[in-house]
């Protein structure tokens, strides 16, 4: 196995440079994430008329996403059988390195970072700035889409249930743990809900939104600013043992990916993520809820 080159970020420059021997090494795996949840076909729309030369692209509620149930989020994660589908028809193998974008922020991309991780592939990494830094680089785009490679020997699918927590579990586990929700403030403390039918935030939890992991040029703080913003907030809230007992929460289990990332980037490696996130903590009336209706 190779030892992975960019496990959590990559500048567009750094891509730009190493897509040269992409094609000879054939090794390189890209992933276009870009979505919108107020249109879901907008991101494929916007990946047919351009995009990072030999990128596939990843659909959040077709391929990053499984079937929704009466008592599952948004988002739940896809069936084994369907994601490992996926990650044979790109390719993917140990010495592939992947690389995943969207429009900039990462929201989505994260996501699809985690994802990989989960199924014990550590050579990803999220390019930083997303589609709009390889824009502003004035680096070449294209509007051809790969053929799928379509193997049945992918990575070798070992599945780490250690990385996510159930709602059940979430449960069992709140009295000790410290939740970590990535959400906007207005959204966290009830004053508006866009998404979901019942607004607030689970009793307990700390907001930390994503956005405040990037600067004013859209791409991450540095592993120290990033170490700083978590450590003031999550350090002596509880009596942490571990860095698993920090728990990444956002509406649906997608956005939190991104405080996750940030984390890994700090140094702060380990937190887990709640999958069904706020999308499935409401879906039984009977949890507690909390709106503080002030920020």
């Amino acid at each position: 196995m190779s030892i992975p080159k960019y496990s959590n970020l990559i500048s567009a420059e750094q891509l730009a440079s190493e897509s040269l021997n992409r094609v000879s090494r054939k090794n390189w795996l890209i992933v276009d994430c870009r979505f919108s949840l107020a249109a879901p076909d907008l991101g494929w729309a916007e990946y047919l008329d351009s995009h990072i030369p030999g990128a596939y692209y990843a659909h959040l509620d077709n391929d990053l996403s499984g079937p929704l149930t009466a008592s599952s989020g948004r988002h739940p994660l896809p069936e084994l059988s369907q994601w490992k589908r996926l990650i044979g028809r790109w390719g993917v193998d140990h010495d592939t390195q992947v690389v995943v974008y969207d429009h900039g922020t990462g929201a989505t991309a994260a996501r699809l970072w985690w994802m990989l991780r989960w199924s014990g592939h550590f050579n990803v990494a999220l390019l930083d700035g997303g589609y709009r830094a390889w824009q502003e680089a004035g680096l070449p785009i294209s509007v051809q889409k790969p053929e799928f490679v379509d193997i049945n020997t992918a990575i070798d699918f070992k599945v780490d249930s250690s990385l996510w927590i159930s709602t059940p579990q979430l449960e069992l586990e709140l009295p000790k743990s410290i939740l970590v929700d990535a959400r906007s403030a207005e959204r966290f403390h009830g004053i508006t809900e866009p998404i979901d039918p019942v607004a607030g935030h689970i009793p307990g939890a700390l907001n930390m939104p994503l956005e405040e992991n990037l600067g004013k040029d859209g791409k991450f703080l540095s592993a120290d600013e990033l170490r700083s913003r978590f450590t003031k907030n999550i350090e002596g809230c509880k009596a942490k043992k571990n860095q698993s007992d920090v728990i990444h929460m956002c509406g649906s289990g997608v956005t939190a990916c991104h405080n996750i990332l940030a984390m890994e980037i700090a140094g702060l490696t380990g937190s887990r993520l709640y999958v069904g996130s706020w999308s499935e903590w409401i879906r039984d009336p009977g949890r507690p809820i909390a709106h503080d209706r002030q920020i």
